[in-house]
């Protein structure tokens, strides 16, 4: 009876059932739950209630100072059970702190602002242990500890001085981890890190910039990721002025709607920004998604302002303050005809004789399609390679749960090669998207060609090859596409199309 009695005094001691709450409590939230989070604050909270619950039974009030009655034995425990329930207080809400920044999807550039309010939490904890388990006077603490911090910020000013601006940057956000900022001295890069002292940022040439925060808050700065990701372009060209004003605006149109980099939202502009003897100067404006694509969607403009401008017969002007002494005299270029330009232009055809090219001219067919205007059905088998002369033609490509846009058709550019050589249908169908001129080869044209020329099939094999290459990652099923333009055996396929036999290289 007196090992029960002994037993029971041992269960149901305050000492050791808080003792025990404790150990366990550490052990689950320390070991068992450090990698889960979310579920690490709920067993926090859950432990800190249950904790309070049995101080609160054994009228141990952690909050107060304690009877002055008791031993000093039960000073003691009552002093170690204060000091974990008012740790257990801080874990908690540290724990709210650390979801809280978790569940804002931003972790990395809250880490400064998470940082100072655990520091604070922790402080208060401190300074409520102080209070509350040693009883001695906050007040005279925080008067002297006050002295102190003024000789620390003295001695310091630069280093607080970074502090705090790197606060007031992270409240006032004017950038994120992954934007894009130029500051005004020109330096430019991308946010990777944001911490107490300083912002790295990661440059063009993959150097790593480190700003102190003081100097980034007095900077002024752009943020080109800011409010979205999109990025406005504007580039400026000149023409010599051989064509009205309002020529020069539709073939710019067709520039614009040519491209397959930039937004069609907000919709591209063009101004007019000057007009005399020497040139037209237009402004042509626009978006891309991400900064990170100006640079190609610029290649891509001016590449297709050329083409367009020399479809249309509108040559560039010179550079400014240049003028030709003497009067433009025809060359050989400018008196080809139209049909030996566009061979000239397209690499297919560049090792040909110029009777060869002469023979292919002379055969071409024109033809002309308004804006809307349906060039080829997806499906359909072509039975000419057709090579736009002017205007643009988008490729779209129709499948059961969606519409995909291909490809966009410029001068210069062509299509119906893979239908015409491996006998397959169009991957998409080809729609004009304003008046455009086309220029056809008819397969019975090109037939007499291969079989004098069985080069010429490794040469268009390699070129299927290529742009199904291109295409394959625009294709939910890419073995869709693989059947469409088939790699493999690609070349073989032509020889046994056109009935050529296969020549053995020299």
């Amino acid at each position: 009876m007196l090992f029960r009695m002994t037993l029971s005094d041992v269960i149901t001691d305050p000492t050791i059932q808080a003792g025990t709450l404790a150990a366990a409590g550490a052990f689950v939230s320390r070991v068992a739950l450090r990698n889960n989070p979310t579920w690490h604050l709920i067993f926090q909270v859950t432990f800190f209630v249950v904790l309070t619950v049995l101080l609160l039974y054994h009228d141990i009030v952690p909050y107060q100072a304690g009877p002055p009655t008791a031993s000093g034995v039960q000073k003691i425990f009552i002093g170690i059970a204060k000091v974990i329930w008012w740790i257990n207080a801080a874990w908690a809400l540290v724990g709210f702190a650390r979801v809280f920044l978790i569940f804002e999807r931003r972790p990395r550039e809250g880490r400064l602002i998470q940082d100072l309010v655990v520091g604070i939490i922790y402080l208060g904890a401190v300074l409520s242990v102080v209070a509350n388990v040693f009883s001695l006077p906050v007040g005279t603490l925080i008067a002297t500890s006050g002295v102190l911090a003024i000789i620390l910020g003295l001695a310091l000013q630069s280093t607080l001085s970074d502090v705090f601006s790197g606060i007031a940057l992270n409240l006032g956000r004017p950038y994120v981890i992954g934007d894009l900022i130029v500051l005004g001295d020109g330096t430019e890069g991308r946010v990777v890190e944001t911490n107490w002292r300083a912002t790295h940022l990661l440059n063009s040439k993959n150097d790593l910039v480190i700003l102190p925060n003081s100097d980034l808050a007095k900077a002024r700065l752009i943020n080109m990721s800011s409010p979205d990701r999109s990025h406005g372009v504007s580039i400026a060209v000149r023409f010599s002025p051989t064509a009205a004003p309002a020529a020069i605006l539709d073939v710019m149109r067709s520039v614009l709607l040519s491209s397959t980099t930039i937004l069609n939202s907000p919709e591209p502009g063009i101004q007019i920004k000057s007009l005399d003897g020497s040139a037209v100067e237009l402004e042509l404006s626009f978006r891309v998604a991400d900064i990170a694509r100006a640079g190609a969607a610029q290649n891509e403009i001016y590449d297709l302002v050329y083409r367009h401008s020399m479809a249309a017969g509108i040559p560039l002007a010179s550079a400014i303050g240049e003028h030709d002494s003497l009067p433009a005299k025809d060359t050989p270029s400018s008196m080809r005809s139209t049909q030996m330009r566009l061979l000239d232009a397209i690499p297919l055809f560049k090792t040909l004789t110029e009777d060869e090219k002469e023979v292919l001219a002379n055969a071409m067919s024109r033809r002309t399609f308004h804006k809307d205007d349906v060039v080829a059905e997806q499906g359909c088998e072509m039975k000419s390679l057709v090579i736009v002369r002017t205007g643009v033609l988008v490729v779209t490509r129709k499948e059961p749960h969606r519409q995909l846009e291909l490809n966009r058709l410029a001068p210069g550019d062509y299509f119906g090669e893979a239908s015409l050589l491996t006998g397959a249908g169009e991957t998409g169908t080809v729609r004009a998207l304003a008046y455009t001129v086309v220029y056809e080869i008819a397969k019975s044209t090109l037939a007499p060609l291969l079989h004098d020329r069985p080069s010429l099939v490794e040469e268009l094999g390699l070129i299927l090859s290529r742009r199904a290459e291109a295409e394959k990652h625009l294709f939910g099923n890419s073995a869709e596409i693989a059947g469409i333009h088939a790699v493999p055996g690609l070349v073989k396929r032509i020889r046994h199309l056109f009935e050529i036999s296969h020549v053995e290289r020299q």
